[in-house]
């Protein structure tokens, strides 16, 4: 595709990808954001698209796909501790308890990477990137009931290795494996 069939078919769609973009992300400067950033790829893209069928389904695609990621990247999980501190005030921030919850989080880290796979993909796409049961059911293509119980039995599986490193019994402890989950 040529520089002037760009300006004559993708260009003429700036107002339509806006809006698209708008109802996704509901802010006119993201938004515009957004547009640039989707003109970008479809213009590295432009090789590929003379053969497409329709030129106007596959931009709303890339623009919903841009569209997804910018929400997915506000709704990541960040296991830092001090971020952990900070976002919950009145917790107490002894040395020792950081210490406590900085093992917890390597070994919830290490459990997420022991999984086997798809349980390995859905606990983190999941609890640590924040996507939703409908978008990891597509992009790993299996049902949404299957991403329910396998994300059912990742969570289970942290919360038993934490529970046994704690001493679940211990009332505490019991209280501590909950917070962290």
């Amino acid at each position: 595709m040529t520089a002037q069939e760009f300006n004559e078919k993708v260009v003429p769609m700036n107002r339509q990808l806006y809006r698209y973009a708008f109802r996704f992300l509901g802010n006119q400067e993201d938004s515009k954001d957004a547009v640039q950033d989707v003109f970008v790829k479809l213009w590295n893209m432009r090789n590929e698209m003379s053969s497409l069928s329709s030129i106007e389904a596959f931009s709303i695609r890339v623009m919903r796909n841009h569209c997804l990621d910018r929400i997915k990247l506000k709704k990541t999980v960040s296991l830092d501790v001090q971020e952990y501190f900070t976002n919950r005030p009145g917790n107490e921030t002894a040395p020792d308890r950081c210490l406590e919850i900085n093992n917890s989080i390597d070994i919830v880290r290490n459990t997420i990477g022991e999984m086997m796979e798809p349980q390995r993909s859905v606990v983190r796409m999941r609890d640590l990137e924040g996507y939703s049961n409908e978008e990891i059911a597509e992009a790993l293509g299996i049902a949404d009931g299957t991403v329910r119980v396998i994300l059912s039995r990742g969570r289970n599986r942290i919360r038993q290795v934490l529970a046994k490193m704690h001493g679940y019994e211990n009332e505490r402890n019991k209280n501590f494996v909950a917070e962290i989950l």
